[in-house]
């Protein structure tokens, strides 16, 4: 196991956006009340007719002489899934590799849905979605180590990332909690079309970043660019206005990433360098 996947045996703390519909026990906040679960409030009698729920003191309270009983919050279980981008840039390796990063994410995702009675699903895609990397949501506790080795042997080779928005036909049903896993190099048309794509889904975003991206940049000298994605190799004179217009265009790019992502959700969460659970649940219980 490489150092950025250490951290993939410890639990991510995730609740869904809002209440969860469902009839499966679990352990987040259900959209239905009856007779089990979280003390919810007190209804008349007629609107939940249980005799076993009657509560006495409020019964007893009321002056118009209503009889009143106890509803319950149910708690259910719901499916998290990972989509995973599988095109060529992911392959990028520099302060750490990104697939290690993806992998050590994804494990510790399985492991701590499942912990807790919740489903977990995994979608790999490139131009179509990957059926080498297909897993359907399960609540069976597979080792999250397996996974996360299942995902560190993928190869990212993909030219296109097209196959992200056909990904929600895979997503059907109820509402579920959908990380979105990428560098998010692609068009800003097929990005606004991945998240409307899953808009009825609790999109959680996650970025693949690297410090060296940017301080690979000088100020001055020749550079060689290698596009990962097929477009081939070439020769860039770097100068400051160049690289002032360079930085500039990548701030602009995830600025417009936050703002589709936050119309849709939640703001992206950014992965670089070594993978943090406990970062992942800070950003995924503050948003």
């Amino acid at each position: 196991m490489t150092e950025a996947m250490t951290g993939a045996m410890t639990d991510i703390v995730y609740r869904p956006r809002g209440r969860s519909a469902g009839t499966a026990l679990g352990a987040h906040r259900g959209r239905d009340a009856g007779g089990l679960g979280t003390f919810r409030d007190q209804v008349p009698f007629l609107r939940m007719p249980d005799a076993r729920r009657i509560d006495l003191r409020a019964t007893l309270r009321d002056p118009f002489e209503g009889t009143y009983v106890r509803r319950f919050e149910s708690r259910t279980a719901i499916e998290v899934w990972a989509l995973v981008d599988l095109t060529a840039s992911m392959r990028f390796c520099g302060e750490a590799d990104r697939m290690d990063l993806v992998a050590a994410l994804c494990g510790s995702l399985a492991a701590s849905a499942t912990r807790i009675g919740d489903a977990f699903g995994l979608i790999g895609v490139d131009a179509d979605v990957r059926e080498d990397l297909f897993l359907p949501a399960s609540r069976r506790r597979v080792p999250a180590s397996d996974i996360a080795e299942r995902l560190s042997r993928t190869q990212a080779t993909g030219t296109r990332a097209d196959g992200m928005a056909l990904a929600g036909q895979h997503l059907v049903g109820r509402p579920k909690v959908v990380f979105v896993i990428s560098d998010f190099r692609w068009p800003e048309a097929l990005i606004g079309e991945v998240f409307a794509s899953l808009s009825r889904h609790d999109i959680v975003p996650v970025v693949l970043e690297d410090a060296m991206e940017a301080e690979a940049l000088p100020a001055w000298g020749l550079m060689e660019l290698d596009d990962l994605e097929g477009a081939g190799r070439r020769v860039v004179f770097m100068r400051p206005a160049l690289r002032r217009r360079w930085i500039a265009r990548e701030a602009a790019r995830v600025e417009s990433l936050r703002r589709i992502a936050t119309t849709h959700g939640r703001p992206p969460f950014r992965l670089a360098g070594r993978f943090d659970p406990e970062a992942v649940t800070r950003h995924l219980l503050g948003t």
